[in-house]
């Protein structure tokens, strides 16, 4: 990766030999290992047991999950909040593994509608409950540097699962939940 590094240096007119540049591309490699991370891990390996048998029914909601993504696109960020939230049927998952699971699926190359979508078919397969809801909210800067040039213009996606789709009650009281502050 790092020869390829070097190679992209010299192709946009730079010395990859400057005093700057010498370890960029060491660091690129590590930092596209790590931003692309996700492709070498599985749920149920970041689940790690940790789902309970619980008699809890009412919902379950995990907002503003900080994530960054990169655009399989143009390999520019993507970043923004996903909002999370299930319909338990027996089961619950750990708090801390749903963060982590958007983190998963956010660490690969990505577009916005596959990682919602995603993310809420991990849910739905780890836990079978009676409903999942995923939105996220991102800006992305292939929109923002580069193309039409729309630095404030946000994407929000939505995937609904179960009770979140097929009432409109739940749905509704999901979306206001997020609303609050």
């Amino acid at each position: 990766m790092q020869d390829a590094v070097r190679r992209l240096l010299a192709e946009i007119g730079e010395d990859p030999a400057r005093e700057g540049l010498i370890k960029t591309p060491a660091r690129v490699e590590k930092s596209l290992r790590f931003l692309t991370s996700g492709y070498r891990l599985k749920v149920e390996d970041v689940i790690n047991g940790a789902v309970y048998h619980e008699r809890c029914d009412d919902m379950v909601i995990v907002k503003d999950i900080d994530l960054f993504s990169l655009c399989e696109h143009h390999m520019l960020p993507f970043y923004g909040k996903a909002h999370v939230a299930y319909l338990p049927a027996g089961k619950i998952l750990g708090l801390s593994k749903i963060p982590r699971i958007v983190d998963i699926f956010a660490r690969r190359l990505q577009v916005q509608e596959r990682l919602t979508n995603q993310v809420a078919n991990a849910l739905q397969e780890a836990l079978e409950p009676r409903g999942v809801a995923v939105v996220i909210e991102a800006l992305h800067l292939c929109m923002a540097m580069r193309g039409v040039e729309k630095q404030n213009s946000a994407t929000i996606t939505s995937a609904m699962l179960g009770g979140f789709k097929n009432d409109q009650r739940t749905r509704q009281e999901f979306l206001s939940l997020l609303r609050r502050p």
